[in-house]
């Protein structure tokens, strides 16, 4: 539980620290409060041989509504709601789940995976996604959301504005 709850605070703390108005006291006091948090409310919801089990209880949610965990680690380091609305995407829902947290911006969005690993005979899961090095939660993170890019510009990247839709234009006369 612990690297995908680094892997989600990792991502949030991020939009504080490139935003500004965030010292790097008030950034280090946001994300160790907020991964307390988290693992306090996932302790009895986290399910590793049932992943999917307890999804929606473990979602954080920023839309019309400010997601009530994020709210409290902002709070703690004095921020406002308001001011967490304008540091953070206005409609993101991130998915912390045991071996895997993604994440979308935007209700039309893509789906981004930030962390993903599986679980290995030995009890520990083995990284497949970023650096493998388990002593930094940066590492946990996927190179793709290291550079600052997000899943649509990837698709721009290479040429694609939306994905393949599954129909056949025909054309009459």
């Amino acid at each position: 539980m612990k690297p995908e709850i680094s892997a989600a605070v990792g991502f949030l703390s991020r939009f504080l620290r490139i935003k500004g108005h965030v010292n790097d006291r008030q950034l280090q006091t946001f994300s160790q409060t907020l991964q307390d948090i988290l693992a306090e409310q996932y302790k009895h919801h986290w399910f590793p041989d049932r992943p999917n089990k307890g999804s929606g209880y473990r979602c954080i949610r920023i839309n019309h509504k400010m997601d009530p965990l994020v709210g409290q680690a902002g709070q703690r380091i004095g921020l406002s709601i308001q001011q967490l609305y304008l540091l953070l995407p206005s409609e993101l829902t991130l998915w912390v789940d045991p071996f895997e947290v993604s994440y979308r911006i935007g209700e039309d969005g893509s789906i981004c995976v930030l962390y993903e690993s599986h679980p290995s005979t030995n009890g520990n899961p083995s990284v497949t996604t970023g650096n493998s090095n388990p002593a930094s939660s940066v590492a946990q993170v996927s190179p793709m959301v290291d550079s600052h890019i997000s899943c649509k510009e990837e698709l721009l990247v290479l040429g694609r504005t939306s994905p393949a839709k599954p129909y056949m234009m025909t054309v009459s006369s």
